[in-house]
């Protein structure tokens, strides 16, 4: 009777693993050789594959094991934002003024009061500036004074992540961001001229930059190489080189030398570009509680935010929205108040141990949690109401976002993750019986950057799974 009842359990694991294409690796034969040929242990890889709508896994490699996840931590981020927040949530920046207005003069200060506000771009900065014009000031006779007591932060070095501080992914959060502390550096070529235009968006009151620099004909090969610039200095750019013609129009995102002073050198740059004249300056400052609001900036709601968030990676609007959670909650939003919130969150409805966050975006050395973890997350989204705003946010694989170019060949919406020694993917992938998958799978190994094709075959062997009840 023993002997009877072996054999058959054998024959249920060998049919099981011939129904999963899994194999004596405990991995499919084609995520082995895509590891192969990457040179990649499978130590270095963790897997769950689960139904979106819950259910036995079909796979799980080291799912338990705590990894850094790198930017797929913006999938908590954002799910425990849609959760507590809601989808319609949005930002409002407010205006007020301490004085009145006579002959087009306002004879006080303006106050601009921020309320971390994610995505507060030089667009809605120059509309809000037309606004206040159309308040009848042309003048204001004191100053602007930009209240950021929304947030409470530790003042952090932008690169001391990986030594990039020009980089617009290390822009640190503040509770009054405007353009992501970044700026938008526009060359256009005039070959008849010799030259590419140069014109810089915000504009930066203070701030030298110059008009052109010169063409060459060279190919279109490291355009920034070739401009030898000097960032370093925040009251200039300079451009020691040239620019290749054959680049064509480009649009060089850049980290302002000094975050600090950013948002005050825009936002009067923006208030002198309309017209407007300041007597004053631009300073730091408390709105006091009975100052009357003249205008508020609203933001785009929340499930449109989370879509830049998670399909282009966007880091600063993801700690921006970290820090919300507490904002919202204490009036004041603080990093490890944040880190609370997300924490009881998850152990109340995810459950699973080994969450360690840090800011929020992924952008983090000490971030931690499991594949397994994860893939819960995703499955309890596919059940919420926020659900359908939530897959809207994800990269489409092959078409958009970070996944615009995955090899992949199925459908799948997929967060994708890259730090130096990781590379991962989690979401939904399309099954070929028109049923849900839910796919996490993280690569954390020294080479992770070689495994792309390693995730191309989990997603493609994913959705080749038949459904099982």
């Amino acid at each position: 009777m023993f002997k009877r009842i072996s054999l058959k359990l054998c024959f249920a694991l060998w049919a099981g693993c011939l129904h999963t294409g899994v194999g004596a690796q405990g991995l499919p034969p084609e995520v082995m050789r895509a590891l192969q040929q990457a040179q990649l242990p499978a130590t270095a890889l963790h897997v769950v594959v689960a139904p979106a709508q819950g259910g036995v896994q079909r796979l799980s490699h080291q799912g338990d094991a705590m990894v850094n996840p790198a930017s797929l931590m913006k999938l908590v981020t954002t799910s425990v934002a849609l959760e507590t927040l809601g989808p319609g949530h949005v930002w409002r920046t407010a205006v007020g003024a301490d004085g009145p207005i006579v002959n087009g003069q306002l004879r006080g200060n303006l106050y601009i009061q921020g309320q971390g506000d994610p995505k507060w771009v030089v667009e809605r900065v120059w509309l809000l500036a037309r606004r206040i014009k159309s308040l009848g000031i042309e003048r204001i006779e004191g100053d602007i004074v930009l209240d950021r007591s929304a947030f409470e932060l530790t003042p952090t070095d932008p690169g001391q992540f990986d030594g990039e501080p020009h980089r617009p992914y290390n822009a640190t959060p503040d509770a009054l961001v405007v353009n992501f502390k970044s700026l938008m550096v526009h060359f256009v070529p005039d070959p008849k001229q010799g030259l590419a235009r140069v014109h810089v968006e915000p504009p930066m009151a203070g701030v030298r930059i110059p008009v052109s620099v010169p063409l060459f004909k060279g190919a279109c090969n490291d355009y920034r190489a070739a401009l030898q610039a000097e960032l370093g200095d925040p009251n200039q750019l300079v451009f020691k080189g040239s620019y290749p013609a054959e680049c064509g129009e480009r649009i060089w995102p850049l980290a302002y030398a000094d975050p600090a002073s950013h948002a005050a050198r825009a936002i009067e740059g923006v208030w002198r570009s309309v017209g407007g004249q300041l007597g004053g300056r631009v300073r730091e400052g408390r709105v006091a509680p009975q100052l009357p609001t003249l205008l508020v900036s609203e933001s785009p709601p929340l499930a449109e935010l989370i879509r830049d968030i998670n399909k282009f990676s966007n880091n600063l609007m993801a700690e921006q929205l970290f820090l919300t959670l507490s904002q919202q909650a204490d009036g004041v939003g603080r990093m490890e108040a944040s880190r609370a919130i997300v924490q009881r969150w998850w152990d109340r409805h995810v459950g699973v141990p080994g969450l360690v966050i840090d800011n929020g975006s992924g952008l983090s050395r000490t971030a931690r949690v499991t594949a397994q973890g994860l893939a819960v997350l995703l499955q309890r989204a596919w059940a919420a109401p926020y659900m359908p705003e939530w897959i809207a946010s994800l990269p489409i694989s092959g078409q958009d976002g970070t996944l615009r170019r995955s090899k992949a060949q199925a459908s799948a919406h997929l967060k994708t993750g890259s730090l130096r020694n990781v590379l991962a993917v989690a979401g939904y992938v399309d099954g070929a019986a028109g049923q849900r998958w839910t796919l996490v799978a993280i690569i954390e190994h020294p080479q992770a950057q070689a495994g792309r094709a390693v995730l191309d075959a989990l997603v493609d062997w994913t959705a080749k799974l038949n459904h099982q009840p």
